[in-house]
């Protein structure tokens, strides 16, 4: 069954006042190739979120493991992840797979029961390589471990992080300071090289296992945004900088740099060698014109290719950092050639310049629109985009 959406196709246009230059398309003009989830009726409105085989609620992750699959999408509202054995070639398919859930129609936080090792609470994202899939729970304050991709629904991960058993569900493991064993909120997680690398969020810090850890509760190799493991301050107690953060999110790993979006201050932290060492701190930063810059949009309405609004994810692909700045409900690719500080966007998707917001461009969604993208994944010639505002998950061709 194929989605129908108000029409409303990007207009070439010129650069308001202010911006500096004439975006070039990130992703193709058609819109996005498969939709899932989000389906629009014939006035215009979104269908019911109740839950199914092919319904989402506010999904903040998703990604393909391969060309060939599988697809994994965290359903964040209804707290289960989906899994599709093959990506879609159209839209409204039915998932093949839940964890979380006892079926595809049931809802609600561990699914209305204990904490488990196969239950979730609030998925936010979700990392899968080389066979190892790996789900930030946020509220149960964990990140779940499998060692092989799921083939059957409510298979039991492996492993779990920032709990000592599959049982516990307590932020910092009920105690008001964290160490290098327990989470706060995760919200994002990737794998990169061999490693593991947590948003851990709410403690204000990323968290790198040099390898993907075997055993529950492992603790974490190094700390970023925070001097040491026993501390969560807001910005590592500063007003701003290079060390500290506000509000990690999405984490992204290309030849060596790693960047992580720090949505509280409206910004991407980079590292142009991979962090070796705790409390190590950025070399630059885009979305701010320096390490002091907090504000979305530098304190200014409208955006700009330089300006951010709560960057919640980020990947790479063609050559580019593709950053989904979320509350500007827009996607914004920077070369990664020369990027430095302050460096400008030079390609957009959702909006049709570069000084424009709005959710879906303050109209009915289309399958070129975006409300509140939570997260990007690459794969191959194509995007996996979170549109968690629309409710749904977009399988979106790169510009040709």
């Amino acid at each position: 069954m194929q989605v129908s959406f108000a029409p409303n196709r990007l207009q070439k246009a010129l650069p308001r006042a202010g911006d500096n230059h004439v975006a070039q398309p990130l992703l193709s003009a058609k819109g996005a190739r498969v939709v899932l989830g989000g389906e629009a009726l014939a006035n215009g409105l979104a269908r019911s979120i109740v839950p199914s085989a092919n319904t989402l609620f506010g999904p903040r992750g998703a990604c393909l493991a391969s060309e060939s699959g599988p697809l994994f999408v965290c359903d964040t509202g209804h707290h289960r992840l989906m899994i599709w054995c093959k990506p879609p070639s159209r839209d409204q398919v039915d998932a093949d797979i839940v964890i979380g859930q006892p079926d595809f129609s049931r809802e609600g936080r561990n699914a209305k029961s204990e904490v488990g090792a196969a239950t979730l609470n609030m998925p936010t994202g979700v990392a899968a390589s080389d066979g190892i899939l790996a789900v930030a729970d946020a509220w149960n304050h964990r990140i779940l471990i499998w060692r092989g991709y799921p083939e059957t629904s409510n298979r039991p991960a492996d492993v779990v992080l920032g709990q000592a058993d599959f049982v516990g569900g307590l932020a910092n493991r009920g105690a008001s300071l964290p160490t290098a064993t327990t989470l706060n909120w995760c919200y994002g997680v990737a794998i990169a090289d061999g490693k593991l690398i947590v948003a851990d969020t709410c403690n204000r810090r990323v968290l790198i296992w040099n390898s993907v850890p075997v055993a529950n509760g492992a603790p974490a190799d190094l700390v970023l945004g925070q001097r040491d493991f026993i501390t969560r301050d807001d910005n590592a107690g500063e007003a701003g900088g290079a060390l500290g953060m506000r509000w990690p999110h999405g984490i992204a790993v290309d030849s060596g740099m790693l960047f992580v979006t720090d949505a509280g201050n409206n910004r991407v932290m980079a590292w142009r060698n991979f962090p070796r060492t705790s409390g190590c701190a950025c070399d630059f930063v885009i979305g701010q014109a320096d390490f002091m810059g907090l504000d979305h949009n530098r304190a200014s309405y409208y955006p700009t290719s330089s300006a951010l609004n709560m960057p919640y994810g980020l990947t790479v692909h063609g050559g580019m950092l593709v950053v989904t700045d979320t509350a500007n409900s827009r996607l914004l690719g920077f070369e990664l050639d020369g990027l430095a500080m302050d460096s400008p966007a030079i390609a957009l998707a959702g909006q049709p310049l570069f000084s424009d917001k709005g959710d879906n461009r303050w109209r009915f969604a289309s399958r070129d629109s975006v409300c509140w993208p939570y997260s990007a994944a690459a794969c191959g010639n194509q995007l996996v985009v979170a549109d968690a505002g629309n409710n749904r998950v977009l399988l979106w061709e790169a510009a040709s």
